[in-house]
């Protein structure tokens, strides 16, 4: 499959930077929509990545100024093309436009060693959000590499 990963504005893009969080986040995850969906997301970049035969999406991401990536997910049929991937480095991206040196993530606690391949390290102590254990790992962004993927709210 092929498809194509933009960045988009939130006031534009909303409906579907919805539509593949609540598919994933929201219906698979079990996450209530109230937490899913913040006010950090009309401060944040965000990145939509669409099918380009049938233009639907099928991932998106976001980074905000303080360097947080988050909100990365793929919808479920899409997971074994390595969309992640490409969402991850359009945020590495955006990351470097915004002259940041830093970069960090709240990663559910079985997903901290996708991240580690990443070059992420643990900061902090492990803490509960919207009913998951999360710990926050951190990374320079001079030191940020690619790994297979993992969904990260």
């Amino acid at each position: 499959m092929s498809y194509t990963v933009s960045r988009v504005q939130w006031e534009q893009a909303a409906p579907l930077l919805k539509n593949v969080r609540e598919q994933v986040f929201v219906c698979e995850w079990r996450i209530p929509k109230n937490i899913e969906f913040d006010r950090k997301d009309h401060f944040a970049c965000h990145v939509l990545a669409c099918n380009d035969k049938t233009q639907e999406p099928i991932g998106t991401g976001r980074i905000l100024s303080s360097g947080e990536i988050s909100r990365i997910a793929v919808v479920k049929y899409c997971r074994k093309d390595q969309v992640d991937k490409v969402i991850l480095q359009a945020l590495f991206k955006i990351a470097r436009e915004m002259n940041l040196k830093e970069i960090f993530i709240y990663s559910p606690l079985e997903a901290t060693e996708y991240f580690k391949k990443l070059n992420f390290n643990n900061s902090g102590s492990v803490f509960m959000e919207a009913g998951m254990p999360k710990q926050k790992m951190s990374c320079l962004l001079s030191e940020v590499s690619t790994a297979k993927y993992y969904l990260s709210h």
